[in-house]
């Protein structure tokens, strides 16, 4: 990866200058069967369509505090990297009450509508899919996000010293939170091609990283699993050995 590259969408360039037809997330959810494969080149589409939605419609500004109520999903991920494009806080699990705005899954809504400002509720659903019934007062994002643009350009250049994940109420600003990556990658012996499994939650920075920033920063991908401790050890072993994984953060 590029040594100049300072927060994490720095990093997504680089992955996608390097090689965009690769797989960086394949999620599981054990509790639904779901598997979904996103390459470089895919996950950045959302990215950049993401990042559209904050910056244009939600009027999201760098500095602004975003609570990211989510769990460890690929979507997840994609909001990550969208705040990150934008120059907005990412707040994991943070107090939508003293947010700017807030995203939420559909088991947090009722804590979410605390935010004043503009509300994003995703359904979680196979394939992106929308909410039955729109949530009041909430955006759906599966309604909101297909229209926006694919390319992704910010108004404002993001200051890799400022602000931009908050997490276990530690914050951290964007070339930290790269620095410490890279740190991570190293530790999990990740390096381009690697494959790293994980089963962390995303509300610690253990889970952020292994679940998206560490195998980012190392040229890997990862094999995110949701719901995990639903698999005995032989349905575990077999994923290990059909997603061609080289190391495990379980």
């Amino acid at each position: 990866m590029n040594a100049s590259d300072r927060t994490p969408a720095d990093l997504l360039r680089s992955a996608l200058a390097a090689d965009p037809a690769r797989p960086l997330v394949t999620f599981y959810d054990d509790a639904t069967g779901e598997r979904v494969e996103l390459s470089v080149a895919t996950f950045a589409n959302w990215v950049a369509k993401t990042a559209n939605l904050l910056q244009g419609d939600l009027a999201a500004e760098p500095g602004d505090r975003l609570a990211l109520l989510l769990p460890a999903h690929w979507q997840s991920a994609v909001w990550l990297l969208a705040c990150s494009s934008v120059g907005v806080v990412a707040d994991v699990q943070g107090d939508p009450a003293s947010a700017d705005l807030v995203v939420s899954g559909p088991d947090t809504l009722e804590r979410a509508r605390a935010c004043r400002g503009e509300r994003v509720a995703l359904a979680l659903r196979p394939l992106g899919g929308r909410f039955p019934e729109p949530p009041e007062g909430f955006a759906d994002y599966a309604v909101e996000v297909p229209g926006q643009g694919d390319r992704f350009a910010p108004y404002a250049p993001v200051d890799p010293e400022a602000p931009a994940l908050t997490v276990g109420g530690v914050g951290r600003t964007a070339a930290q939170v790269v620095a410490r990556a890279r740190e991570d990658a190293a530790e999990f012996g990740l390096g381009p091609g690697s494959r790293l499994l994980t089963g962390r939650t995303y509300d610690t920075w253990e889970g952020l990283s292994a679940g998206l920033f560490a195998p980012l920063a190392a040229g890997a991908s990862v094999v995110l699993c949701r719901h995990l401790d639903r698999l005995d050890e032989n349905a575990l072993a077999t994923r290990i050995e059909s997603e061609r994984v080289t190391g495990t953060a379980v």
